[in-house]
């Protein structure tokens, strides 16, 4: 009887064996995709807008006085503050002409001094009935013609004066100067001949256009914040990233908007101020600026390596518990965070695939590696740029 039974035992085994030898092979066969679960956390919206860099303050440097120029005092491209001499016009012709209305004065100072000490005689032995009335008039006559000449020299004295200080041609505000334009010997022409520009660089302002419909977002943003987008829309916050992939976004805060949307596109040109205390940005950059577009809420993110397209609309790839896969079709929203907001189609809970999507379509199965994503994510230099 034992032998009997000893064969169907073996039997079974054999079987048995063979079955987890196949399914381990098939195991072994399933594709190996990358799975997480999506990152959802607290976001504010951000628009993204193209804009370019303009200096606060920017001067063309001219000469208030005509002459040749005779010394420049910066280097080109340097920084100059406030005040610091940039330009010499050649002075000997002023300094002459000062010399002269310094003379004039002292002509008319004199003159005066005399017509004062006639006119005190006069009136006193007028008083005594010694002279005519008509004699003490002329002398009152002659002194009030000092008194004006003497008035007429001193001003020309002072404009004298005035012009040989304008001679030195000083930074009228702080920044970073341009190169000479004019070299010296060449002639300058009073308040025509541009010598140099210099622009101001921190802080720097950047400008950006608008389309009507975020216009009339960030206006009720600003009416609730108790202020204006003219106004600065409350100091409302952006990001400005750069060219440079290695240089972190810059923060700031609008702080000005035209009062009228231009009639021909449709848009409204903001303003926004930024410190710039390392100088990195520079007037005529161009920059992507992003401005917060709604209130803090919960959102869905999820790369956009896990995003595939099926026909005209967007999908995702679900990994059930047993392996299996199926789609979902999602609605895209902004880029956050260096993720995709998604607006409609999952509830956060669903484990995707985020690696291998060309290695999957619906209804197979799949091995999965289950990953974490980070809070958030490091973003390539395309993505920034």
């Amino acid at each position: 009887m034992l032998r009997k039974w000893r064969l169907p035992a073996i039997v079974g085994f054999s079987i048995s064996f063979l079955i987890a030898v196949a399914a381990g092979a098939q195991d072994a066969q399933l594709p190996t995709v990358t799975v997480a679960k999506p990152v959802v956390r607290d976001v504010i919206d951000a628009d993204e807008f193209i804009g370019r860099f303009e200096a606060v303050d920017e001067v063309s440097v001219r000469s208030r006085v005509g002459g040749y120029l005779d010394r420049v005092f910066f280097t080109d491209g340097a920084m100059v503050k406030q005040g610091d001499k940039l330009f010499m016009i050649d002075q000997r012709p002023f300094t002459m002409a000062l010399s002269q209305a310094e003379a004039t004065l002292t002509s008319a100072e004199s003159t005066l001094a005399y017509a004062e000490a006639q006119f005190k005689r006069t009136e006193s032995l007028a008083g005594t009935g010694t002279l005519s009335v008509s004699k003490l008039d002329d002398d009152r006559r002659a002194l009030l013609a000092a008194q004006a000449n003497v008035r007429g020299a001193q001003a020309a004295a002072d404009r004298a004066r005035l012009d040989l200080e304008y001679t030195t041609i000083t930074a009228p505000i702080s920044g970073r100067v341009d190169r000479r334009l004019l070299s010296p010997g060449n002639l300058v022409q009073a308040d025509q001949t541009v010598l140099t520009t210099i622009v101001s660089l921190d802080p720097i302002d950047f400008y950006f256009d608008v389309d009507e419909r975020r216009v009339l977002a960030y206006a009720r943003t600003a009416r609730e914040r108790g202020s204006a987008l003219q106004e600065g829309a409350g100091s409302l916050s952006v990001l400005v990233t750069i060219a440079d992939a290695n240089e972190a976004p810059f923060e700031g805060n609008l702080d000005f908007s035209e009062n009228r949307v231009d009639n021909q596109t449709g848009t409204m040109r903001l303003r926004a101020r930024f410190s710039n205390p390392s100088l990195i940005l520079q007037p005529g950059l161009f920059g992507r600026v992003e401005v917060e577009g709604s209130d803090t809420y919960q959102a869905i993110l999820i790369p956009d390596e896990a995003i595939a397209a099926d026909q005209n609309e967007r999908v995702v790839y679900v990994v059930g518990e047993d392996g299996s896969v199926t789609t979902k079709p999602v609605r895209l929203g902004p880029r956050l965070h260096g993720y995709r907001v998604i607006r409609s189609g999952m509830t956060g809970d669903e484990t995707i695939v985020v690696n291998g999507l060309m290695r999957v379509r619906p209804g197979v199965k799949v091995k999965p590696e289950l990953i974490e994503l980070p809070q958030e994510a490091a973003q390539s230099a395309e993505a920034r740029q």
